[in-house]
């Protein structure tokens, strides 16, 4: 009989590290300069390394359901629905109060008074993170193996045929718009691109979900297999097929993380596998392990580190000094841009962000302070 591996694992351990230290680099690259292209998103149809990101944690949450949900078993239904919504409305609902943070702003005659939540984005990274552990674990509870599998297969098939059906697949002509503007609001939708867009969108975090089912079924495969060279050579095997799917539909469905376009959830979780794969060789088979110490701070306490990032640069663009710029803004002028000019002081901003962030899960670790939702 083959034993399945304990709950932690350091190889994921240090995946979900190493995701959360590149989001928080990628999302707060220092102002006054064009930031390296490979710390951007790609533009529209495209890939880049930062766009690995963001389906790079789905896919690390569904490993963490391989690792924990066995808890589920020996629980009554009622019990197991209670423990995913609990986990779902709370995860959902730090991303929400991020996005209303600081609560507070100044009015036109310059007084403070609370934000209005008439205006607050409502869904986004957090939010989408919760939506899809939801729908993934129940999934998973309810439905048997084939049948989930079947059911991703078809989310990403339907999701294809209704935009290309619904629309086309430029910004403003996609099926997810007038969706998103129905059910959310314009109000509620990001504006980071002059208008009303939601990259995390209502109809495109049904192929995402996928990202998560991905992540569980590779988790459960190495809980089974074990970390023998057999496991890693068919890790590396799938990724490599599914990032081949993606190439040649690409030309139909184009890779696109802002749309979250089926042929861009094949790819990612195929690089992801490639990824995963690669640090099991390198930390189980190899045991070259001395390197892992520093990513794994940011892997015990993913969630708490990567709120303290967002709420630490909201502070940096939000507070003001005397000449009206951001503290942001004159953080990066008078000191990051006037050290190195140009991408590479934008660059260093970030990493010293993320190293303040790192110093924090650090002492947390040490004291072992481990945050769990």
């Amino acid at each position: 009989m083959t034993s399945l591996q304990p709950q932690r694992y350091l190889a994921l351990d240090v995946l979900r590290g190493m995701t959360v230290c590149f989001m928080i680099i990628v999302n707060n690259q220092g102002s006054s300069a064009t930031p390296f292209g490979p710390f951007e998103h790609a533009e529209w149809h495209g890939f880049t390394p930062t766009d690995l990101v963001f389906p790079t944690f789905l896919f690390v949450v569904g490993n963490a359901m391989a690792f924990s949900m066995y808890k589920f078993e020996s629980m009554p239904n009622s019990q197991v629905l209670m423990k995913i919504l609990k986990r779902t409305i709370i995860i959902f609902l730090l991303g929400y109060l991020m996005y209303w943070f600081p609560f507070f702003h100044k009015s036109a005659e310059g007084s403070w008074e609370l934000a209005p939540i008439s205006h607050t984005r409502i869904l986004g990274v957090l939010q989408r993170i919760a939506l899809c552990y939801a729908m993934a674990a129940l999934m998973i509870r309810y439905l048997s193996e084939r049948t989930v599998k079947a059911v991703g297969i078809i989310i990403l098939l339907g999701y294809w045929l209704v935009m290309y059906i619904g629309g086309d697949y430029t910004m403003t002509g996609n099926f997810g718009m007038p969706v998103d503007k129905w059910l959310l609001g314009e109000n509620h939708m990001y504006r980071g691109e002059g208008f009303a867009f939601e990259p995390e969108g209502v109809l495109s975090t049904l192929p995402s979900v996928v990202n998560v089912l991905i992540g569980y079924y590779a988790g459960m495969f190495i809980r089974k297999r074990g970390n023998d060279e057999g496991t890693i050579l068919r890790l590396l095997l799938v990724g490599a097929v599914l990032m081949t799917i993606a190439y040649f539909w690409h030309s139909l469905f184009p890779i696109n993380k802002k749309l979250w376009t089926s042929s861009f959830v094949l790819y990612t979780c195929g690089l992801d596998l490639l990824i995963l794969g690669t640090l099991i060789f390198i930390i189980e088979i190899k045991n070259k392990r001395n390197w892992t110490w520093f990513f794994q701070v940011f892997g015990k306490n993913p969630l708490f580190i990567y709120l303290l990032a967002d709420l630490v640069a909201t502070l940096l663009y939000t507070i003001t000094i005397s000449n009206g710029q951001t503290l942001s803004r004159a953080i990066n002028h008078s000191f990051f841009q006037k050290l190195t000019p140009g991408p590479l002081g934008s660059l260093l901003f970030s990493l010293t962000l993320m190293l303040l962030c790192w110093a924090v899960g650090w002492w947390m670790d040490k004291r072992k302070i481990y945050v769990r939702v």
